[in-house]
């Protein structure tokens, strides 16, 4: 039976340098290991909170220097994780959440991260005015043993805590 962990949450800020985009990842898959996760679950938390702290860095940042900021909150069996940055924004989030879309192609990435990020999870939102910065928030529910139970929380309703 997996260890009953009802809320926690955690905070994490650091500069944006893509050597910290493994820190981040590490960080928040050994704060969602207490819901004793399985491999693939892991996997797919640590593959979309890196996509979304490279989004930061390389996308919100660019060549400047800012802060990227993770809240995770744990409610039940579910975790909720909230990667911002205070960059640029984006001009059209529709147009950037279509698969192959990119503004580096000269830095050859893929224009896969928002794909990745809704694929790996069960619900990505996204938030951004131009100037300010961006907001991606992501949930997904851990598997359940028989003993858990299912209370159904709205993302928005685990980061308000």
């Amino acid at each position: 039976m997996r260890n009953k962990i009802t809320d926690n949450n955690m905070k994490l800020e650091f500069i944006s340098k893509s050597n910290n985009e493994a820190f981040a990842r590490i960080s928040v898959a050994a704060f969602v290991s207490q819901l004793d996760p399985t491999i693939e679950e892991l996997s797919d938390i640590k593959t979309a909170v890196s996509e979304a702290v490279t989004n930061s860095i390389v996308h919100g940042y660019e060549e400047k220097q800012g802060i990227v900021t993770i809240i995770c909150k744990i409610h039940e069996n579910e975790i909720f994780i909230q990667v911002s940055d205070n960059g640029k924004g984006i001009e059209n989030i529709e147009m950037a959440k279509q698969p192959l879309y990119t503004t580096k192609p000269n830095l050859e990435r893929s224009g896969m991260g928002f794909t990745i990020m809704e694929s790996f999870m069960d619900e990505l939102n996204i938030e951004s005015i131009l100037g300010i910065g961006t907001k991606v928030t992501m949930r997904k529910k851990i598997k359940q043993t028989e003993d858990d139970e299912d209370i159904p929380v709205t993302l928005e309703e685990a980061l308000r805590g």
